[in-house]
């Protein structure tokens, strides 16, 4: 089978909430990676098949296909068609997989694949008139096919956190170390200037802005939580933000005309559900099936990215899978550098090629927890 290569990959750094990024306009805070992209890789980006671009809650500025519009807005060739896709949190690692896939089926030899999202403009509030995954209620409650199947239990982001830390006996000052040590490791990365060959600086803003580097036990632990009775509260959850990412995947015919050397190889991809009412436990099944189906283990790979989206998630995975946190997102997580939903798998690759890069590490694997009980697994290899 054909091989697909990452050539590049670049991302904005993460706006905080109401912060640096939020007056941006969807379509340029997507560009900004694309042109950098472009720019780095020095390709001539009429040559480009497609453009692949994960965004969640396309309503107001993210409407309209952001994924071509970005292309658009970033100057680039009228030609090169771009589409946008919807997998809830996994969005732009399913763009990945898509661009991928495209070059390894032969159909196309250069794909740019990433996201955005922008969280400031549509929030929470208003996304949850449209049934968003991050809100508190959902869109299918009223359908009588689900209700057949489901019953009306509360499908909730939160309550499926807090079953998840019940289920794995997680306790609520484990996911406050956990918590702890994403911000602890985000400002070490940031300070050593392990950040700065994947970050394009924007609007002035050049490090991610969602790291509170002074965040304690004591103040984690003075929290409320946000369901009475419960454990979660915001300081072990990620944080809303606006970001961009985008990668360059190419063939191999493409890395020989084009005079392109690739940083990582794809290694494998696949994606994988669970139940929809846990929602947050696919990524427990999916890693399982993905080493299964390359033939690896967990001590074949060197690091791991799972998203944060809230503490306990990461923390069942490794558990149950009996992976050592040491390995697990070393440059710190979503709790502290925020999950740009849409955009959040493109950053997560994008900072996993760095590590790896950084580390020595050859092989790297990533995967995040989706709305539906979803979960995409990308194992890639350095080159």
């Amino acid at each position: 089978m054909p091989e697909a290569y990452i050539i590049d990959a670049v991302r904005t750094p993460t706006g905080r909430k109401k912060g640096s990024l939020a007056h941006i306009h969807p379509a340029d805070l997507g560009a900004h990676p694309i042109r950098e992209l472009v720019k780095r890789t020095g390709i001539d980006p009429s040559q480009v098949d497609d453009v692949v671009w994960g965004c969640t809650e396309t309503i107001g500025g993210q409407a309209g296909d952001i994924g071509r519009t970005a292309w658009l807005v970033a100057g680039m060739p009228e030609e090169v068609p771009g589409v946008t896709i919807d997998r809830q949190c996994g969005s732009s690692q399913q763009a990945v997989h898509f661009a991928a896939q495209g070059v390894m089926s032969g159909t196309q030899d250069l794909v740019v694949a990433g996201g955005s999202q922008a969280m400031n403009q549509i929030p929470i509030s208003a996304a949850m008139i449209v049934g968003a995954q991050y809100g508190f209620n959902t869109p299918f409650d009223s359908s009588p096919g689900w209700l057949a199947r489901y019953g009306d239990e509360e499908v909730n982001q939160i309550k499926s956190a807090e079953m998840i830390a019940d289920k794995w006996g997680i306790s609520r000052a484990a996911m406050e170390e956990f918590s702890l040590a994403s911000h602890q490791r985000a400002k070490a990365a940031t300070e050593n200037g392990w950040f700065a060959n994947e970050i394009a600086p924007l609007e002035g803003l050049d490090r991610d802005e969602t790291i509170r580097p002074t965040t304690s036990l004591e103040g984690l632990a003075a929290l409320n939580p946000v369901r009475e009775g419960g454990i979660v509260t915001a300081g072990v959850a990620s944080q809303n933000c606006d970001a961009a990412a985008a990668l360059l995947i190419a063939s191999e015919q493409a890395v020989k005309d084009h005079g392109l050397t690739p940083r990582a190889r794809i290694h494998h991809l696949s994606v994988r559900a669970a139940n929809p009412v846990w929602m947050l436990t696919g990524p427990i099944p999916a890693t399982q099936y993905a080493l299964k189906k390359a033939g690896m283990s967990v001590s074949d790979i060197d690091l791991f990215e799972c998203n944060e989206a809230f503490a306990s998630i990461p923390l069942a995975w490794m558990k149950e899978l009996g992976i050592p946190h040491e390995k697990v997102n070393i440059h710190g997580g979503g709790i502290a550098l925020g999950h740009p939903i849409g955009a959040t798998g493109a950053r997560l690759m994008t900072s996993l090629l760095n590590a790896l890069e950084r580390t020595g590490g050859r092989y790297g694997l990533q995967t995040m927890c989706e709305g539906g009980g979803q979960a995409n697994v990308t194992i890639i290899e350095r080159l």
